[in-house]
């Protein structure tokens, strides 16, 4: 069993943030919503409390009983967390004047203590608050203010209480704070103690062992779908059960250029035993007429039900369905105002377990995404699976924006044959997220020599992302643009204007639909 740490969450956009600096430095750790602590067993060697978009000043503030958890554990407190320590312990916590949000430079008055080793003064962190604490409780210290405020960090002090508790104003977790990873580091690997043992390979080994064992002799289906999630999880599963993993890939039609043909090759180079299932008609048919965007993707998820149910059934025997669930999708599926909700449809397929009388398997369900392609190249899923950006379940289904037709279809493959190869040709692809060409609903008048032309119009997009949670759109070079403009307008029938996406998440989505 590893060691683990908790990370209660209080509805910060930055949690998974967290996370994700813990697992770097090759320690496992769990999100728990603040309102469901699990017991803290011996394998848990601290825990994290989160910021929060809430004050700890209003009456509908997140509680916690802070006290208990110190008593049993070393205790890491950022942003709400802090102040709610302070607040909670008998400290004083004041509205600010202004809100302080962005880059701050710390002066660490204990520049001796662990927390700080190899952190340089006046070190750059980053500050997203509206509270601040003017006061501490008298079981503890300051380590470290700032220009603006007096407590940017705090510890209790020794022998105050059974375990050592440290909190930040700022956020260690975010990539602005440039020694945040080495402060998250001296606490969990030197005043916790953790020995950072989870690593790929460990993964990898004791996932496969647990799938023989789970597993046996069963059969198991997975849908596949092209994408690293997937692709990886069945190559695990392969590796556990070999013949007795049965793929099943479905080509709904509104998938990329060529892309059936391509991952079924791909295929072929992990031994895996996989069956294509052409229902481009089934799909083109069902969605004729259809532009609301919340119901094309009901029609996609019940016709891929409805296919996927017909194939699963010719193989008999099969007693488990695996899905290429990753962490983030159950972090979503988990409200931190109440219990658990459903995964995602988009992961967690309809009602497909019910329906074939299915048990779920999801070898991947404790990995984030960049996890997932380091645990791809190890057990060497090819790169061009690793490092295929993510596409959204039904396709170019709402990457066409109104009604779907199999011309709009072939315009907008073709457009996005286009860029897609062009990032990967001036070797931008790999630098990107995610790189998606969408078909506006909308026409524009163009000239083409001397003839008037009023066509369709396709937006590029392309955003940087660490897991889709948030994303800043790319800035691609102007050249680069300038020849994909060119190059789409002159080899795609039916498009005249290209235009550029330059939203972020938020507000905007990454997808349009």
């Amino acid at each position: 069993m590893h060691e683990k740490i908790i990370i209660l969450d209080f509805g910060s956009q930055y949690t998974q943030l967290i996370a994700r600096r813990v697992r770097e430095l090759n320690i496992y750790c769990e999100i728990k919503p603040y309102n469901k602590i699990p017991e803290l067993t011996d394998d848990v060697k601290a825990v994290i409390i989160s910021g929060s978009p809430f004050s700890v000043l209003q009456k509908e503030a997140l509680q916690i009983d802070v006290a208990n958890i110190i008593k049993q554990k070393p205790l890491l407190a950022v942003c709400y967390g802090a102040q709610y320590l302070a607040h909670t312990l008998g400290g004083k916590v004041e509205k600010s004047n202004k809100r302080e949000y962005g880059r701050a430079n710390i002066h660490i008055k204990k520049n001796k203590d662990p927390f700080f080793k190899n952190v340089k003064q006046n070190s750059q962190v980053w500050m997203s608050h509206a509270d601040t604490i003017l006061e501490l409780p008298e079981q503890f210290e300051i380590l470290a203010d700032t220009k603006s405020i007096n407590i940017a960090a705090y510890k209790a002090k020794d022998g105050a209480f059974n375990n050592p508790v440290y909190a930040l104003q700022y956020h260690p977790e975010v990539t602005h704070s440039i020694d945040g990873l080495q402060m998250m580091k001296n606490f969990l690997i030197d005043i916790c103690n953790c020995k950072g043992d989870w690593t790929p390979e460990s993964f990898i080994d004791e996932t496969i062992d647990e799938l023989k064992e789970k597993l046996g002799n069963d059969k198991v289906i997975l849908g596949l779908s092209g994408g690293v999630d997937s692709s990886v999880a069945a190559a695990i599963l392969h590796k556990a059960i070999g013949k007795n993993l049965y793929c099943i890939f479905v080509d709904n039609g509104l998938l990329r250029k060529n892309e059936f043909e391509e991952v079924l090759e791909d295929y072929k180079g992990l031994g895996l035993n996989v069956k294509g299932v052409d229902a481009k008609d089934l799909f083109i048919n069902a969605l004729k007429g259809e532009a609301d965007p919340e119901r094309k993707r009901k029609i996609i998820g019940k016709i891929f039900i409805d296919v996927f149910v017909d194939e699963a059934k010719q193989i008999g025997g099969a007693k488990w369905l695996a899905q290429g669930t990753i962490y983030p999708d159950i972090i979503e599926s988990v409200s931190v105002h109440g219990p658990s909700v459903t995964i995602k449809s988009h992961h967690n397929v309809g009602g497909l377990p019910k329906k074939l009388g299915l048990k779920i398997v999801e070898p991947l369900s404790s990995l984030f995404k960049d996890e997932v392609r380091i645990i791809g190249k190890t057990i060497k899923v090819p790169e061009n699976i690793v490092n295929r950006h993510p596409f959204p379940g039904p396709g170019l289904g709402i990457r066409i924006m109104g009604d779907i037709t199999r011309e709009k279809i072939r315009i907008l493959q073709e457009a996005d044959h286009i860029y897609i190869n062009g990032l990967k040709e001036d070797n931008l692809y790999d630098d990107i997220w995610q790189a998606g060409t969408i078909l506006l609903d909308q026409r524009s008048v163009g000239v083409m020599g001397d003839e008037r032309t009023y066509e369709n119009v396709v937006a590029l997009r392309a955003v940087h992302s660490k897991d889709g949670m948030t994303a800043d759109w790319v800035h691609l070079p102007y050249d680069f643009l300038a020849k994909i403009s060119n190059k789409i307008i002159n080899n795609v029938k039916g498009i005249n204007r290209v235009v550029l996406d330059i939203s972020s998440k938020p507000p905007a989505t990454i997808e349009w639909e």
